[in-house]
């Protein structure tokens, strides 16, 4: 019986198993700073499973790191370790890390009681990420039960602190684990993604100056210049889609580049000329940018378009949320096997960029890894009230999973 053939049936068989450990999964609460109950398990689990897991502690200095996101009530990271498991190859094939995150984000305390109707599995991080995490586990239980021994050394991760920014995986990158490729399970529809949309997060204030409302002319309205300002935000937003165009791996209407005003805040009473005013939001960015050449365009505009108030009177930063974008070359080896493994499972598509930030680009940037985001689930239903997963399609995207690290770490002759 061929491997594939093997894999399939092994799997099949896991699926009434999967769907309940999935549902423990869910069960524990693993918001931002709460990581430690699923940690626990999932280490416990892996024993049980035969794994040698390990608790990996993320250095406290990472907080330095340039790459590091902050975390709004940080206090430290004790007790909140990643896992890793190595499993060494028996030499000659190329290496892997495959990874994932067992933090979800908040959600009301009934979509930690989840459920199992029709196949699909309910509940917050069904989708993201514990499915990914179980495909994970689904995928190296599947090699080592059927004695798949891999040439390439292969190493799991399951890490912390993903949904606030990817400071988990950071530390993983940081303690120096590197390999041939990298591949981070996120929901994508079972599409493979080489590549990953941007997102910063900015804070522009404009300061006035205030008077009574009675001799507004002795004033200067902060909220009317920043409506100015708002206006040249939008001009860089038309100017950033243009100058990303024709990307085949965001081929996506209406574009996936923007820029958002999420929030906008101005003025202490209706009767003054407010003094201060303020918006936060966040610009989504094709790999054809870096965000300190956003940060340079932006403030160039502002600098070149406001008024000469506004230049003298504005602060524009990045003080929260910095993903860059990311793009693996569609010819790399490791690409090339995925996007051939994944086509012979669910037929041929073209590989794509992921329009959400995720893990992968740490891997791409800071670990200088090729990086491939894949998994099951509809991103539609993350974070949602509705967060949902295909078991069936859990199962497929595992198999995948096993089958790209066959073909790209080789496996020993029996």
């Amino acid at each position: 019986m061929e491997i594939r053939e093997k894999l399939t049936q092994y799997l099949a068989s896991r699926k009434e198993h999967a769907a309940g450990l999935l549902q423990e999964l869910i069960a524990i609460k693993s918001t931002a700073r709460c990581e430690h109950d699923v940690q626990d398990f999932l280490f416990k689990y892996l024993q049980k499973q035969g794994f040698t897991p390990e608790f990996e502690p993320v250095d406290e200095d990472i907080v330095n790191d340039p790459a590091y996101t902050q975390v709004p009530g940080h206090t430290d990271y004790h007790g909140r370790d990643n896992i890793l498991v190595n499993i060494p190859g028996s030499g000659g094939g190329r290496s892997a890390i495959i990874d994932s995150h067992s933090d979800v984000v908040p959600a009301p305390d009934e979509m930690f009681t989840p459920k199992y109707e029709n196949g699909i599995v309910y509940g917050r991080g069904a989708c993201d990420a514990k499915g990914q995490v179980l495909t994970v586990l689904l995928a190296i239980e599947a090699l080592n039960a059927l004695g798949i021994e891999l040439k390439g050394d292969l190493q799991a991760q399951l890490v912390i602190e993903e949904e606030a920014g990817g400071n988990g995986a950071l530390s993983v990158i940081k303690h120096g684990n590197k390999a041939d490729v990298a591949v981070v399970l996120e929901p994508t529809s079972l599409k493979v993604h080489p590549a990953n949309r941007g997102a910063v997060w900015y804070k522009l204030a404009v300061n006035g100056k205030s008077a009574h409302m009675g001799k507004y002319w002795q004033g200067v309205s902060a909220i009317k210049e920043m409506m100015g300002v708002i206006e040249i935000l939008k001009e860089y937003e038309i100017f950033l889609r243009e100058e990303s165009k024709g990307n085949p791996l965001f081929p996506f209407e209406p574009s996936p580049v923007n820029v958002n005003i999420g929030q906008i805040q101005g003025g202490d009473w209706p009767a003054t000329v407010p003094e201060q005013c303020w918006i936060e939001g966040g610009i989504a960015f094709l790999p054809n940018r870096l965000i300190s050449e956003i940060y340079k365009e932006v403030t160039g505009l502002i600098e070149s378009k406001a008024n000469d108030w506004v230049k003298s009177h504005y602060k524009f930063e990045f003080s929260r949320l910095h993903n860059e974008a990311f793009e693996t070359d569609v010819n790399h080896p490791a690409v090339k096997s995925f996007c051939e493994i994944a086509g012979s499972v669910f037929g041929p598509e073209p590989p794509l960029g992921w329009i959400a930030s995720c893990d992968g680009r740490l891997f791409y940037h800071s670990g200088k890894m090729p990086t491939i985001v894949f998994g099951a689930g509809d991103l539609a239903y993350a974070h949602s009230l509705k967060e949902q997963v295909i078991m069936d399609d859990v199962l497929r995207a595992a198999e995948v999973l096993a089958l790209f690290l066959v073909d790209w770490c080789g496996v020993k002759e029996a």
